[in-house]
């Protein structure tokens, strides 16, 4: 299983990046959200390191494996809670991405249908069953500030993994460990790490 994959890019396509390893290249498919990403990126022309889902397409008898890239372990959790949702495997996943995950994200928890309806190969009836299955599930996407958002930390306590999670999106320590005050002055009875960042977007949103 390939988990990670650095590379010079060798070719660079609407949803895919050809990476040059040395004395092998590797196609790795890439959501339009996280492409965007890359442009902005200052490694984007030189070395690129992606974390990657790793797949194999079964078609017609023959199975083809398949690589599909990320930028942080943020976009990559996304994309897998994404896939959770019946109906929709990693290539309509990869299809419907083409939006900024803090914007999916907050969709999905508003329940909002029609720009759910909006995402590329996603109907009336799976934006109802991406809701059903999502919502209140994905408070911590609706934080990204849509910028690279670096590796995932170790933490000993929800706390501790909350504030974490928000250093990742690049928030300020201080801002950070104040929305999380804040969040537990409402509900001090929070036992997981999911629960307090749904309580610091849904804070946020009232903010605006």
């Amino acid at each position: 299983m390939i988990s990670r994959i650095a590379g010079k890019i060798s070719e660079k396509g609407l949803n895919y990046l050809v990476l040059d390893l040395g004395l092998l290249s590797y196609e790795v498919l890439i959501p339009a959200c996280v492409m965007q990403n890359i442009d902005n990126s200052p490694q984007a022309e030189d070395k690129i390191s992606l974390l990657t889902y790793h797949y194999y397409q079964v078609d017609q008898a023959k199975s083809i494996p398949v690589l599909i890239g990320f930028l942080n372990q943020v976009e990559k959790d996304f994309f897998e809670i994404f896939i959770t949702v019946s109906g929709i495997g990693p290539r309509a996943a990869l299809k419907a991405l083409n939006k900024p995950i803090s914007q999916i994200a907050k969709a999905i928890d508003e329940g909002d249908l029609s720009f759910l309806r909006s995402l590329p190969g996603i109907g009336e009836q799976r934006a109802k069953e991406i809701v059903a299955k999502l919502q209140n599930k994905v408070g911590k996407f609706g934080l990204i500030q849509d910028r690279d958002i670096g590796k995932k930390a170790a933490s000993k306590d929800i706390t501790e993994e909350a504030l974490d999670v928000l250093l990742q999106l690049q928030y300020k320590k201080p801002e950070a460990l104040s929305m999380i005050k804040k969040a537990l002055e409402t509900n001090a009875q929070v036992n997981t790490t999911e629960e307090l960042l749904n309580l610091v977007y849904k804070q946020k949103l009232v903010k605006k």
